[in-house]
Formats: structure tokens, C-alpha cells, sequence
């Protein structure tokens, strides 16, 4: 079921290119621009009118966004650092992930789920920072309320998650909801169960005050956790996701195999089986193994049997220098060695085939 890419995936790396100096082209045309924000939206591709009018209001949260884009795919990219497919980014890719994401795999679902949560996820800081117009700390959040421990105020800043979400949901979801089609259903699903995946992660965090922080009086505000948790709950969601149907009529999902369960609101779900990453394929949008470190001593996916597809792997004799020899002096420092330490790094053989780079 291979469908054009749409959603957040046209847009986020020109955001990126907007919010990170580093990409010097797109960073000083923002800034020959003069910071306009109809400029910038109106160039960035593939969005529809209603992401082009949030986007002319909103330039502000489109900054929060472009920065959080870094964030959530190091955590994609985390998550997979021992798997054949790595959510490498694609060099001069208007896509970020290439092809990989017209497949409706699991690996698809994955990348969409954690993205919207990474919108979340940047919107709703960027609030508790005071960096944004439209909002700020929760407002619901006031007065006395009761928890386990007893009676507490609300103070601080508590994150407000609600407009986080609200404005992701809006936003990420709009060209989703011009389609009809089962990919732009999978998209959806898999967005929400991201977005509903940073709040399950939302915290209650205290301070006491009294005699001897005795705790008499407490004040308490909702707090979002690190963003690995939601990436390492994803993680769980994508190695159970449910393979769905469509149903009869069009307006949902089935599981394509009736011994598993309905898949709900939290799971990830994908209609296409996902290719074994083994070879560059063009078509794929997969990279291959070759050159890819694997583990000789693993029996898990990155063990070399299983990361080099039964190609064999290169090994070669380095050096890299290491902390050794440390002790704790008092006081309050640790002191150590600069030391030489030798050690072997396998790699992953090539295929055979000569023209494997380039396949048609």
C-alpha cells in the first residue's frame, strides 16, 4: 500500500533548517527575510490552508517546533540504534526519513507517533518557558486539591499538556483529515496514540514547607516527564503493533489476523509487512547493513549474524584513547589517565552483487 506522503513530513525538515544555524542557507534566508512569518509559510511545501493559516498566527510555535524536530529524532534514532533500519536521516531528503515512510510498515507508525509526540512534547515546554503568545503554564491549575498524601495548592508552573496537544492534534492532523484513504486513517490513529503517549507520562511534582521541611504545607504543580520515557513507551508500542484491515465500510480498522486482539487507542498500528533493510534499495527508501558496526557477542538484533544478513562481516584492529586509572581526591575531585585502549570493530560486508547500491 504505497500512498504519498503527506502530513508533518513535507514540512518538519524546512523547519529545521529554519531553527538550526547550522544549516546556514535556510538560516539566512529566514534572516534576510526579516523573520516574516508569511514568507516562511508560504514556502514551506505541501501544507494545506488550514496549516498555512496556523502556521501565519502561530510563528512562534513553528520556532518551537522546528527546535523540538532534533530532539525527537535522536530519540528515534535511540530507539533503533541496534536494528537494521536506524531512522537515519536522508542528506537533501524533502521527506527527512526518504521512502522508508511511503511503505505503511510498523517502522512508519513508529516515526508518526513519535513525532507527534515530539510536537507535543515542544509545544507544551515552550509554554512553561514563556516563549510562546498563545499560552503558558496550565491555568487550570490553581486553588487546593487532595491527593494520597492529603491537602496541597497548586503553584509553580505546571505544563500545559492540554494545549500541547490541542494545537499538535490541529496542526499535524490537518492534511490527514483532507484524505479518506486507509493510510490517511493509519496516520491519524498513530499520531493520536503519540500524542496520548506524553501525557500518560505527566507527573505530579511537590515541594514541602514547614519546620525542618516537615511537609505541613505543600505546594505541587504537573511536570512532563523526560522525553525518554515516551520514546522507550513508543518502543513497546512498536515491537506489539497490531497489523489492521480496513473494515468493510471505510471508516476503520480490523486486525488482519483474527487471533490478536482490536488494537486501542494506544497502540500503533500498519497495513504493510516491512522489508528486511538488508540491501540499499531506492524504491524501499532502505539503506542497507553495509558498513554497519555490528556485535559478536550479541544473539539480539545487533548481533552480527542477524545486522549483516548472513554476509559475513569485516573486522579491524583500532585504537581509541580512554579515562582509566581514576581515584577520588579529597576534596572534591576524580583524577584520571589518559590510556590506550586496543580493541576489534566488526563491520558488516557488502553484498556480493555489484550494482546493489542502486537496484530498479
Amino acid at each position: 500500500m504505497n500512498v504519498p506522503l503527506g502530513g508533518i513530513w513535507l514540512w518538519l525538515p524546512l523547519l529545521l533548517t529554519w531553527h538550526t544555524p547550522e544549516v546556514s542557507s535556510s538560516w539566512w534566508y529566514m534572516r534576510a527575510t526579516s523573520g516574516s512569518s508569511r514568507v516562511m509559510c508560504d514556502n514551506v511545501p505541501g501544507l494545506v490552508s488550514r496549516q498555512r493559516q496556523l502556521c501565519h498566527r502561530h510563528p512562534d510555535v513553528m520556532r518551537a517546533i522546528g527546535l523540538g524536530v532534533a530532539e525527537w529524532t535522536a530519540e528515534c534514532q535511540h530507539q533503533f540504534r541496534q536494528h537494521r533500519w536506524n531512522c537515519n536521516t536522508l542528506d537533501r531528503d524533502h521527506s527527512l526519513f526518504g521512502r522508508v515512510l511511503l511503505r505503511s510498515s510498523r517502522e512508519s507508525a513508529f516515526v508518526y507517533a513519535i513525532s507527534s509526540a515530539g510536537v507535543v512534547f515542544a509545544i507544551t515546554r515552550a509554554c512553561s518557558q514563556g516563549e510562546l503568545k498563545s499560552c503558558s503554564c496550565d491555568p487550570k491549575k490553581k486553588g487546593s486539591a487532595k491527593d494520597s498524601k492529603g491537602t496541597f495548592d497548586w503553584g509553580g508552573c505546571s505544563d500545559n499538556i492540554d494545549y500541547g496537544i490541542k494545537f499538535a492534534r490541529a496542526f499535524v492532523d490537518a492534511k490527514e483529515r483532507k484524505g479518506k484513504d486507509a493510510r490517511a486513517l493509519m496516520n491519524l490513529h498513530n499520531n493520536r496514540a503519540g500524542r496520548k503517549a506524553v501525557k500518560r507520562f505527566l507527573k505530579q511534582e511537590c515541594k514541602c514547607h514547614g519546620v525542618s521541611g516537615s511537609c505541613t504545607l505543600r505546594t505541587c504543580w504537573l511536570a512532563m516527564a523526560d522525553f525518554r520515557k515516551t520514546g522507550d513507551y513508543l518502543w513497546r508500542k512498536y515491537n506489539g503493533a497490531i497489523q489492521v484491515v480496513m473494515n468493510q465500510d471505510g471508516t476503520g480498522f480490523t486486525v488482519a489476523n483474527k487471533r490478536f486482539k482490536k488494537p486501542t487507542k494506544n497502540d500503533l498500528v500498519y497495513f504493510e509487512n516491512s522489508p528486511d533493510y538488508c540491501i540499499r534499495d531506492r524504491e524501499a527508501g532502505s539503506l542497507g547493513t553495509a558498513g554497519r558496526v555490528c556485535n559478536l557477542t550479541s544473539r539480539g538484533m545487533d548481533s552480527c549474524e542477524v545486522m549483516c544478513c548472513g554476509r559475513g562481516y569485516d573486522t579491524s584492529h583500532v585504537t581509541r584513547m580512554t579515562k582509566c586509572e581514576c581515584k577520588f581526591h579529597w576534596c572534591c575531585a576524580v583524577r584520571c589517565q589518559d590510556c590506550l585502549e586496543a580493541l576489534d570493530v566488526h563491520t558488516c560486508k557488502a553484498p556480493k552483487n555489484a550494482d546493489w547500491t542502486t537496484p530498479t
